[in-house]
């Protein structure tokens, strides 16, 4: 697992760190590695090309002074425009001047082409104690850059997005290539698509415990449930489902198959919908009502049973059978709606999977601290809460927390939250504790997803929920493969 720390964890380690070293050797460690990856970032001929420094008045514009006259010495041909040429970092600044850099200020008639003519645009414009949308001229340079096709690094994350939250507030940095220094923050994954992609410096810093985890393939791939010598199907945890209905069997089929392609255990299928679920998934048990389902170890609930009568009648069949689930969908509509059901979880091992609509209902509104909102929701409900977006987020009642940044978007699709409820049922059922069951199989949808769009093998293409649960074997293949 990587850990993400807020920006406050990084000031303070900074200061300890600090406090250790000369003056500038830590904003030179990291300018050595940001002059280094912008190299790379150039390619093997970097020497004569051309890149521009939007230099602001904190750190990360020192940092950029600093690489800039690294650069410079490379062969690299460097312009800086300083958008506070009176706060510029005062040593940066003069070792850029020695390097016999370029230095023009706003006013200069030069700073549009110089922005606009430029292999890379560096962002050193703010740091991360930044806030609110980037200011002018700062603002109208990175929109030119843009329109000019120009590509663009930031200097430890991009500009206008906030460091912890990963929120933007009007104009703000995209950028290709986000190089950080000694941590990751909360805007390089909940943020990732702003970030580009994110490289990750070491400078020495040894913050506190982290703000939140993200896992890799090896830790999924190392907790996937896996059969060993000595098991049956029941052993490794029989999982049952209650979604769909006979006019609407889509959410079974889809649930039921991720949870039959998750495990090599049983699954059982409790619904109106069972004769379409028995059509796509023979392997599955299935029966007309929760009464005559069997025993499970856990059970996923909710997408497609309605917000009647009836669904409240299912949601509290699977509460009475205490054991752990995975609740979603209508079921948290209906959780939102009967408080008695809403108490009734409360310390259990139960999964709640809202996407922001849900969210809304029974936590109020999200806004713009996703990482705050789920651990609130968490706390407050007594249960793991994965609020499902681009960036899911984990929490549990201890405020332990997972982000997973999707690699793209390919699963905001009708249908694929229902293989995401599936896949969390298997794994409960299989004895992992809601915090993993959730984190493990986000991954695993996520990376789905992205197969799924890839499968022509050439450029994505759209792909519907029932392709994406036909690619979960191959990412747990994969997960496996790196474990």
């Amino acid at each position: 697992m990587q850990g993400v720390w807020t920006a406050d964890q990084i000031r303070a380690a900074e200061g300890v760190l600090r406090a250790d070293l000369a003056e500038d050797v830590l904003m030179r460690r990291a300018a050595h590695g940001l002059a280094l990856w912008v190299r790379r970032f150039l390619g093997p001929r970097a020497t004569g090309r051309r890149v521009t420094l939007l230099v602001g008045s904190g750190d990360n514009g020192g940092d950029a002074l600093w690489a800039g006259a690294e650069l410079r010495r490379a062969g690299v041909r460097v312009t800086a425009v300083l958008l506070a040429p009176d706060r510029a970092h005062a040593t940066g600044l003069a070792a850029l001047r020695r390097a016999r850099c370029r230095v023009l200020t706003p006013a200069d008639p030069a700073v549009r082409d110089a922005v606009t003519s430029a292999d890379v645009l560096v962002d050193g414009i703010v740091g991360i104690s930044g806030k609110g949308a980037l200011r002018e001229p700062a603002g109208t340079l990175v929109e030119a850059a843009g329109a000019a096709g120009v590509p663009i690094v930031a200097v430890d994350l991009p500009s206008g997005v906030d460091a912890d939250t990963g929120a933007t507030d009007g104009a703000a940095v995209a950028a290709d290539l986000t190089v950080t220094f000694g941590a990751l923050k909360p805007v390089h994954v909940l943020a990732a698509p702003q970030c580009g992609r994110t490289v990750l410096v070491d400078i020495g810093l040894r913050p506190a415990d982290p703000h939140a985890w993200v896992l890799d393939a090896a830790d999924v791939g190392e907790r996937w449930p896996i059969p060993g010598p000595a098991d049956d199907k029941y052993s490794q945890g029989v999982v049952g489902i209650a979604a769909g209905s006979a006019t609407y069997p889509g959410a079974a089929v889809l649930a039921t198959g991720a949870a039959v392609l998750a495990t090599s255990a049983m699954v059982r299928f409790a619904g109106s919908a069972m004769e379409t679920v028995r059509a796509y998934w023979p392997e599955v048990v299935a029966a007309e009502s929760m009464e005559a389902a069997g025993r499970t170890q856990a059970w996923t609930v909710g997408p497609g049973i309605g917000t009647d009568d009836a669904g409240r009648d299912v949601l509290r069949a699977v509460l009475d059978r205490d054991v752990p689930a995975c609740i979603d969908a209508d079921a948290i509509t209906l959780l939102a709606q009967h408080s008695e059901l809403r108490r009734r979880i409360a310390g259990r091992p139960v999964v709640l999977t809202p996407h922001a609509g849900e969210f809304a209902r029974i936590a109020g509104e999200v806004g713009t601290d996703r990482i705050g909102a789920a651990r609130r929701a968490a706390a407050e409900l007594g249960v793991t809460v994965l609020l499902k977006g681009n960036a899911t987020v984990v929490a549990d009642p201890d405020g332990r927390t997972l982000v997973h940044p999707a690699d793209d978007s390919w699963a905001a699709t009708a249908g694929s939250g229902d293989v995401l409820s599936g896949l969390i049922g298997a794994l409960l059922a299989a004895g992992l504790e809601p915090w993993w069951a959730a984190g493990c199989a986000a991954f695993v949808h996520a990376r789905a997803a992205t197969l799924a769009a890839g499968r022509t093998g050439g450029p994505a293409v759209p792909a519907p929920a029932s392709l994406l649960q036909a690619a979960v074997p191959q990412a747990i293949s994969e997960a496996r493969a790196a474990a």
